[in-house]
This record gives C-alpha cells, structure tokens and sequence, in this order.
C-alpha cells in the first residue's frame, strides 16, 4: 500500500453557480454510469506544484459525485528524485548524459512501488515519469493486472532527448490511455494507449482562488514587507531553469529604470520531489543581491495558498517568463483574479491568453518589458483585460471542466456513457 493523502471533501453543488445548471447536470449524468467505481491517482508528491493542487480538488470531488476516489503518493529517497528530475529535465530538452546507474534507480524504485501496489482499483491514473512503470512491473506477477490504467503526462515532450523516451515509451506503451495537455506533445512513436488532449483547470473555491477582502491582501503584503501603495509585478513559480527565475529579475531592474516606484514579489513552493530547486532558490537570491523591492518568498516563509492569492491579487501585472512549459496553472489563477499576464509563448500558455485581449504572449526579454512597461503605465487597459481573462477562465479552465473531461475518459476507455451525452471529451478548442 503507497501512502494515501487526506483531502477536504467538497460539493459539486458547491460551483453550480460558477458553472451554471448545464455544465453541473452534465457532470452528473457523466458520473452515473461510474457510481461507486474504485479511482486511485498516483504521483510523486502530496505537496508543490500543479498536480498536488488539481489532485486535492480533484479527488474530493469524484468522492462527491459517487466514485469512490483515492490519491497516493509513491515511495522514494533522494538519489530517486535527482534521478527523476534528470528525467524531468530531459524530456523538456535539456540533455543529460542518461547512465546505467540512473535507469537502474529509476526502475528500482518502481518496482519498489510496485510490490506495495496491493488492492484493485476500475482506473489508475499515473501523473508523470516518476512511477511510469509500475504497471509493468505489475504485468510480471501471475494474476491479471486489472481496471483501466491511464498515464498523465503533464510536461512537454516536444524536444525530449531521444535516449530518455526511448527509454520510457516502452512502459507508457502498456497504459490503456494516456493524456497529454497539448496534441503537439504527443510522439510520433507512441503506441498502444488512446490518446487525450486536456489541459488542466484551477479550482474558483480553493483558498489559492476564493475572493479576498482588499483589507486582508494589504495586511498580508505588509506582514512581508510589501507597500500596498505601491505598483507590484509578481510570478509564482518553481525555482527551476523552465521558470527563467534570474531572467525576471532582469527584466525588473530594466523596468526600474523607468518606473523607480516598482516592487517584485517572488514565490516559489519548495517541493519535495525537486531537489534542483533549492539550487535556483540559491541562484535566485544571489541575482537579487541587496535589492529590497525584491520579494523571494516561498512556503518555507509560511507563504501559502492564501498568501498567493493576495499576492497575485495586488499585483499591477503578473508575469510568468516561462521559457518551457507544460501548462502554467498560475496564468489561469491570475486571469481568474483579475489581473493581465505578460508569459513566455511557449507550452500551454497560449491555450490560456488570448494576445491582447488578456494579456500579452512575449518571446524575448524586450518584448516582455515592453508588454508590462505598457500594463504598468495604463490601467484601465489592463484592468480591462483582467475582466476578459475571468470570462476566459471561467469558460475553459475551471476544475470541473477537468472532472468532466475525465468521467468521460472513464467512460469511454469502459463502452460505458449516459443516454444523449458523448463518450469522449469533447475537442478543447478555445481561441
């Protein structure tokens, strides 16, 4: 048995005023045919990042609408995660000399997390590379692996060195299903599994989402040193390579020079499945250097989903210079708010702006202080854009378009489906 994560329980009636009575119905109907189906989520980490988040709401609700839903988190020590990291890395690109030694780990401790896996589940959702292969080694014992296994890939594949996913093709090749957020992250090679594109959504009624009084945002930029009175950029994002922490804070001090009353707030959630992020964490600071307009805060400063929330709430922009990336939850989470994003054009953040309209899409570092320089000094435009990106969100990447979207999965991968409704996710086209 892998280690189970509590979870708060929540309502699906709880958004029907969110969503409306169609999109709340259909969730239901969808959920029908799967009452009292066993669902079990595997991933790395209860903590840090876009998956825990989407799984803490995620399986709370599946709870709510009659399956029964769980979330484990996978054994592992540290030379697994470097290991895996590594991999992370690879898969967007970035070479690595991928050793014997670290295939070796890698397939230990999937196997390790194999012969834990002792209960039977109708459909096992795998996020990511860490535990690819656990249903390979399950394949090995003499019963039948059992329920429709489903492998979630939530980074991007485009570039991914060659060696690395020649090495894990062969066991994402076992899944019955595999998810991808974008079709252009899917290879060429890959056989077997049926193939979805969804990207992932953020939850309007979590403490990260919820509306805010201004009293309390205010209170809590003071608390870390923050002038309310003053304009903020803001990005919240893993210190890693992908996030392009050092470049952020370039682009700030090219902006100081023309707007001196500028502050940047920084925050990070140190995970325990990144090892490499207290490196940049290192980084981070030293680019920082004496600056005390620049706010380096994580969770281990007590920052939390609330203190985010205020945080991107103050914010006159906020940016997220992403140079790789799978998704970006935190653009939706922004736009949800209110607040116009300048982000990198790369991954899935131009499925969540629409250039112009809620934000800016930048591809140089010029481009970026140009976009933001021009929130910065008209703000009526930008709050302008903000109300757009809430619509926008509110239509295309709210969590229980997410849960929809997997309830129809589920019933497609089984030849189940209610009577007047489509067995397969519908195509995710938005702008």
């Amino acid at each position: 048995m892998l280690g189970s994560v509590p979870t708060t329980p929540k309502s699906l009636e709880a958004y029907r005023p969110i969503i409306g009575d169609e999109r709340t119905d259909e969730i239901l109907a969808l959920a029908a045919p799967l009452r009292d189906a066993r669902v079990l989520h595997v991933n790395a980490t209860a903590f840090g990042g876009g998956v825990a988040e989407i799984l803490g709401t995620l399986i709370p609700l599946m709870d709510d609408i009659g399956l029964d839903a769980d979330w484990q988190v996978i054994k592992g020590a540290d030379e697994f995660f470097h290991v895996t990291k590594s991999m992370h890395n690879s898969l967007q690109g970035m070479y690595y000399d991928w050793t014997p030694a670290m295939r070796d780990i890698w397939l230990n401790y999937n196997k390790l997390n194999a012969d834990l896996f002792d209960e039977k589940y109708d459909y096992v959702i795998i996020h990511d590379p860490q535990p690819a292969a656990i249903p390979s080694f399950l394949e090995e014992r003499p019963e039948k692996r059992e329920g429709k296994w489903i492998w979630r890939c939530h980074i991007d594949l485009t570039n991914a060195q060659v060696q690395v996913w020649d090495f894990l093709r062969p066991h994402v090749e076992r899944y019955d299903g595999a998810i991808f957020t974008l079709p252009d992250y899917v290879k060429d090679d890959l056989q077997g599994p049926v193939v979805f594109h969804i990207p992932p959504a953020i939850d309007p009624l979590s403490p990260k989402n919820v509306d805010l009084p201004s009293e309390t945002v205010d209170e809590i930029l003071r608390r870390y040193g923050v002038d309310p009175e003053r304009p903020m950029i803001t990005q919240i994002s893993r210190f890693d390579p992908w996030k392009d922490p050092l470049g952020v804070i370039d682009v700030y001090r090219t902006l100081k020079h023309t707007f001196p009353e500028l502050q940047l707030v920084m925050v990070a959630s140190m995970a325990s499945d990144d090892p490499e992020g207290w490196d940049w964490y290192e980084r981070t600071v030293r680019r920082a250097g004496e600056d005390f307009d620049i706010h380096i805060l994580s969770n281990l400063n007590g920052v939390g989903n609330i203190e985010v929330n205020a945080f991107q709430r103050a914010a006159r922009v906020v940016i997220q210079k992403s140079v790789r990336e799978g998704f970006g939850l935190v653009v939706s989470e922004a736009l949800w708010k209110g607040r116009p994003v300048v982000a990198g054009n790369v991954g899935g953040i131009p499925l969540q702006i629409i250039n112009g309209e809620t934000g800016f899409l930048v591809n140089t570092p010029e481009e970026c202080v140009d976009k933001l320089l021009f929130l910065l000094h008209h703000r009526k435009e930008a709050d302008r854009m903000g109300a757009t990106g809430v619509e926008f969100v509110r239509d295309h990447f709210l969590t229980t378009r997410y849960l929809r979207d997997y309830l129809a999965i589920f019933c497609q991968l089984s030849g189940l489906g209610p009577s007047g409704l489509p067995k397969t996710p519908p195509q995710q086209v938005y702008h």
